[in-house]
């Protein structure tokens, strides 16, 4: 009986894993076909038959970037779980010691684009880690994945065209353009569009290479927001307190009024000063409901925006900045007290991870996919909320069944 269970067992994994095959097959033929009738799109576009060949020799379409368009943090993660997540303190100091390192290059470029040099710096630390994580993968391959099929096509087979575009004009030329799975390159993770249209050779050596060198990314950032009507000298937005008749029904773009109206209905900066130009126009942002930290934003938050469309990523770049600049941490508190790790607490969550065999990579103290899944599976193991967010309590569990030997 034992044996003709593990016979229909094997018979089983045999017609999945034929499945499975007959699918990646499928999956190859439709992204072969594609290739072959993107060609007279690229060319058009002004794309060579040799560059178009060597750029997808070899290539299939990549799992990876398949998975990955399925899930995007800033629109899955709560918003005070994203934010603690992205703006850490490792984050604020590395900002400041970039903002001294690079004084004179950020003097400059925030003359020449009237950009704010803390949002450059901020957007570094998003995007990258500060030039630590710039991504390993074929931009090329990225990005006619996304191209061939799916929800975000329209958007992969413009972006394919802009790299085909650089890779004829030589951009890089030691090999394939490097980036995220979504295609963004270098270190402030520019778009091929926005490489085209926004990078710029700060250095005067004829390349604009935002891949190795730091300043031409944030310069062309700067550039980047610039063009997107930028607004010099003024913040992205106040953390505010709120009457008690404001609430979630005056949130939202379409509810933007002025300064000086908002002061009219009781709506206050956090920190008790004025507000400097009154007839600026703002909306209200409460990521979290009315029990949480209230923002009004303005021109300069939606300008951010433009990098990356959801607020979760504008605030944290816009807190971030803020922090790196010296200015304290939000007024009011995260609800049911969530609260930021220290840089030690996540070096002891990612060691003790590791001590129970998961393997997520080196202890940088970022706290990012592999670590997240490695909690998942121990809030599932201990029957707690699977969300994969790093809490004290984590911390606590994983110290208790260190000393245990569990």
């Amino acid at each position: 009986m034992r044996v003709g269970r593990l016979a229909w067992l094997a018979f089983l994994t045999l017609v999945i894993c034929g499945a499975l095959n007959v699918e990646q097959a499928h999956a190859e033929t439709r992204y072969e076909r594609f290739v072959r009738t993107f060609w007279a799109s690229a060319k058009k576009a002004g794309v060579s038959r040799e560059v178009y060949d060597r750029a997808f020799a070899g290539l299939k379409p990549d799992p990876v970037v398949v998975e990955k368009n399925a899930y995007q943090p800033e629109f899955k993660i709560p918003p005070a779980h994203y934010v603690i997540l992205a703006v850490t303190d490792t984050r604020i100091r590395v900002g400041k010691e970039m903002l001294v390192k690079y004084k004179a290059e950020l003097d400059e470029i925030e003359k020449r684009y009237g950009v704010d040099r803390h949002v450059l710096l901020a957007i570094w630390g998003m995007e990258t880690n500060f030039g630590n994580f710039k991504g390993k993968m074929n931009v090329i391959r990225s990005l006619s994945t996304l191209a061939y099929k799916g929800r975000r096509a329209k958007f992969g087979r413009g972006e394919l065209i802009a790299a085909l575009r650089m890779m004829e004009r030589g951009v890089v030329p030691e090999g394939p353009m490097l980036g995220s799975w979504a295609g963004a390159m270098g270190h402030t993770q520019l778009i091929p569009t926005n490489y085209l249209k926004f990078a710029v050779d700060y250095n005067g050596d004829g390349k604009r290479d935002i891949w190795n060198t730091p300043i031409e990314a944030l310069a062309s950032t700067a550039n980047f927001l610039g063009k997107q009507n930028w607004k010099p000298g003024h913040t992205w937005g106040y953390e505010v307190k709120l009457p008690g008749k404001v609430g979630k029904g005056y949130a939202g773009r379409r509810r933007s009024r002025s300064l000086a109206k908002w002061t009219k209905l009781g709506v206050k900066r956090a920190d008790g000063k004025d507000y400097p130009r009154p007839a600026d126009r703002a909306y209200l942002y409460l990521p979290e409901g009315t029990k949480g930290p209230a923002f009004l934003l303005l021109n300069n938050f939606r300008v951010i925006m433009r990098y990356n469309a959801a607020h979760t990523y504008a605030l944290s770049v816009a807190h971030l900045a803020s922090r790196i600049s010296g200015a304290p941490a939000f007024t009011t508190p995260w609800p049911g007290g969530v609260r930021a790790l220290s840089e030690e607490e996540r070096f002891e969550i990612q060691r003790l991870l590791i001590a129970r065999g998961n393997k997520i990579g080196d202890i940088d103290g970022v706290l990012g996919s592999k670590t997240r899944a490695a909690i998942r599976k121990l809030q599932k193991e201990k029957g707690l909320k699977v969300d994969g967010f790093p809490t004290p309590k984590i911390l606590e569990l994983l110290k208790a069944d260190d000393q245990s030997g569990g």
